[in-house]
């Protein structure tokens, strides 16, 4: 089993505390009927002082922050880091992003990186990382707006068990790393770390450019251009995570 069932809570969590938050919504110690199966986790939150209640109202506290920041870590790097891996041509040894800025509409790069030939590997990476999968499938489920809680009944399908065994399965069918073989793991992981630094720099000297046509000519110096794909560097070792990777969401 990959989504285990502590695995749940702290993904729902998540959500909650992103809503809290991120998105100011309120909920009270009175939960309406839509809110209200909702109540068993954020009792727990508040139980473990993740959450506190000021008034009637819910609101997290600086223990539930750090919880969400440490998530949000890990989230931003499975932007950058991990997302190069979700199209890979095995039998060439290609990463779609390497030809990212050959396309001048996101219509014709989407058309391209969604060709049959390109295998979602990410799942194979965070295995062979010893990260958990499922995480890594619940970040995707994020970055695609499943957890549209602007719908109606979005409480219920948190806590139903629908989208975590959708989780279950997307894991369960993903390529792995015994498909593929560790040393090809391993040059596979270094390639797409090397490829990201790559593709981080000509976004730099891009940026760069375009400011300096706007502002006349002038050399205009961006102080992040080395600190952002110098972060990456690390993950050249295919074994490397970084370690918020490895302290847990919660302590329940």
């Amino acid at each position: 089993m990959y989504v285990t069932e502590s695995n749940k809570k702290d993904f729902a969590c998540i959500i909650l505390l992103d809503e809290i938050i991120n998105k100011e919504r309120v909920f009270t110690t009175v939960l309406g009927q839509d809110d209200k199966v909702l109540e068993p986790l954020l009792i727990s939150l508040l139980a473990k002082e993740y959450l506190t209640v000021n008034g009637t109202k819910y609101q997290a506290t600086a223990k539930g922050e750090e919880a969400f920041e440490v998530f949000m870590k890990r989230y931003t790097e499975f932007l950058k880091m991990y997302d190069i891996y979700s199209f890979v041509d095995l039998e060439k040894g290609e990463f779609a992003f390497s030809s990212y800025f050959a396309f001048d509409t996101d219509e014709a790069w989407n058309n391209y990186k969604t060709n049959d030939r390109f295998d979602d590997l990410r799942i194979a990476v965070a295995l062979f990382k010893k990260l958990n999968p499922a995480e890594i499938v619940f970040m995707s489920f994020i970055d695609e707006n499943v957890f549209n809680t602007q719908a109606t009944g979005w409480q219920i399908d948190l806590v139903s068990n629908s989208i975590w065994d959708e989780i279950e399965k997307i894991c369960a069918s993903a390529i792995k790393p015994e498909d593929i073989g560790d040393d090809a793991m391993e040059d596979m992981i270094g390639q797409g770390a090397l490829l990201l630094t790559d593709l981080l720099k000509e976004e730099a000297k891009r940026a760069q450019e375009e400011q300096q046509n706007n502002s006349g000519g002038q050399q205009v110096v961006t102080e992040t251009v080395v600190e952002e794909y110098t972060y990456y560097e690390p993950y050249y070792d295919p074994f490397y995570v970084s370690p918020f990777w490895l302290v847990p969401l919660f302590l329940w």
